[in-house]
C-alpha cells in the first residue's frame, strides 16, 4: 500500500477545464493541500465533475477542492447551476436564506467540490465597490442573523463554511485585488460594527475564516492576513476560533507590501494561516510550493480534514428532489427580481 500524503498547506489553481501533466505534478507536490477552481475551469456540470475526479485521483491522499460560489458577481459555476442572487437580496426575503445556503452547497457537493468560500461576513458601509452587495446587510445585527441562517443551510447540506474577510472589508473603498486598502478606525469601532458577525458564527461552530488584505493601523501595521495580532491574539485567543484560517490569495496586490511570494507565504503561516492561497501565477505557486518546509502538522491537518464535504449527492437525484426543485425556482426568481 502506498503511503498517503498529508494535506499540504498550499492551495493552488489550474489553467483549464481538464488536468495537464503539469497540473498533476503540482497537485502531487507534498505541500499541495487544495485546489481552487475559477470560471475558466468550468464549462458544464458533467465536465467539472470529471475534472474534480481527476484532481482527487492525482493526489496520493486527501485534497480539498474549493470554489467561490457566493452568488451575484461571484459565482464561478453558472451554466447548469441555480443562479444565485447577491447576498444583499436576502435582506428582503430572509426566509429564503437558509434554503439558499443548502441549495448552493448541495449543488457543489453533488459535483465533487468540498466547499465554497462563503458566506461573506463583511458589513457594507456604502463605500466599498468590491464588497457592496456581496454583504448580506449594512446592519450588523441583520448580517449576523442572515449569515447564521446561510451557514445553517450549508451545514445541513454537509458543507463547511468559511467566513470572510476578517475582521471586515466593507469600510474601505479600495479593492485589495488591486492595491492595499487602509482602514483607519479604532478597534472598538471595528469590533462593534464588523467583528460581531464573525463572533456570532464562531460561537455557532464556524469551520473556516479568511482574513482581509487590509491594514488596520490602529491595531497593527501589517495586513490582517499577515498579522499574528489579528489571527492569534484576536481571532484565536479573544474570539476562541479553532477552525481553519485560509489566507486570501497572496497574488493580490494587497499582499505585495510584505515582500515577494515566498516571503508572503512564510509570513502568512507565521501569523497563523493554516493554508495559503497562491492563484493566477504559476511561477509563484511553484516557488512557494518548493520553498515551504515540508512538515506533518497534525493539528493543522485535522483542522483541514474537517473541511472535506460530508455528504455525497447524486446529481440526477438532486434535480428531482422536491426541496431542490422548490428552492431552485424561488432563488432563480429572486435573482431575476434583484437584477431588475
Amino acid at each position: 500500500m502506498k503511503k498517503q500524503c498529508p494535506i499540504g498547506p498550499i492551495m493552488i489553481d489550474i489553467s483549464g477545464t481538464t488536468l495537464s501533466q503539469y497540473d498533476e505534478e503540482k497537485i502531487s507536490h507534498p505541500n499541495t493541500g487544495a485546489v481552487i477552481l475559477f470560471a475558466r475551469n468550468y464549462e458544464a456540470p458533467e465536465q467539472v465533475a470529471e475534472l474534480n475526479q481527476q484532481i482527487k485521483a492525482a493526489r496520493k491522499g486527501e485534497i480539498l477542492i474549493a470554489v467561490d460560489q457566493e452568488g451575484g458577481r461571484v459565482q464561478r459555476c453558472q451554466k447548469g447551476f441555480t443562479r444565485l442572487p447577491p447576498a444583499a437580496a436576502y435582506a428582503d426575503q430572509a426566509e429564503l436564506t437558509e434554503g439558499a445556503g443548502w441549495l448552493m452547497a448541495s449543488e457543489l457537493l453533488a459535483l465533487g467540490f468540498d466547499f465554497s468560500f462563503a458566506p461573506v461576513l463583511d458589513i457594507d458601509a456604502g463605500v466599498s465597490e468590491i464588497i457592496g452587495n456581496r454583504s448580506f446587510s449594512p446592519n450588523t445585527q441583520q448580517a449576523c442573523d442572515l449569515t447564521s441562517a446561510f451557514r445553517t443551510g450549508m451545514r445541513r447540506a454537509g458543507m463547511s463554511a468559511i467566513g470572510k474577510h476578517f475582521p471586515g472589508h466593507g469600510a474601505v473603498a479600495l479593492d485589495s485585488h488591486l492595491t492595499l486598502p487602509v482602514d483607519e478606525r479604532d478597534f472598538a469601532t471595528i469590533y462593534q460594527k464588523d467583528v460581531l458577525p464573525f463572533k456570532r458564527l464562531i460561537e455557532e461552530g464556524l469551520e473556516g475564516i479568511m482574513p482581509a488584505h487590509v491594514v488596520y493601523p490602529a491595531i497593527d501595521e501589517l495586513p490582517a492576513g499577515f498579522s499574528s495580532i489579528w489571527i492569534n491574539e484576536i481571532l484565536r485567543e479573544r474570539l476562541g476560533f479553532n477552525g481553519v484560517v485560509f489566507s486570501d490569495d497572496i497574488s493580490m496586490e494587497g499582499a505585495a507590501s510584505v515582500g515577494g511570494f515566498e516571503e508572503r507565504a512564510k509570513l502568512a503561516q507565521q501569523a497563523g494561516c493554516d493554508m495559503v492561497l497562491v492563484c493566477n501565477n504559476e511561477k509563484a505557486a511553484e516557488d512557494v510550493l518548493d520553498a515551504t518546509p515540508i512538515e506533518n502538522n497534525r493539528v493543522r491537518e485535522q483542522r483541514l480534514l474537517q473541511m472535506l464535504g460530508k455528504v455525497e449527492y447524486n446529481p440526477a437525484e438532486l434535480r428531482v428532489n422536491p426541496e431542490w426543485l422548490e428552492l431552485s425556482q424561488k432563488i432563480n426568481q429572486l435573482s431575476e427580481s434583484y437584477a431588475n
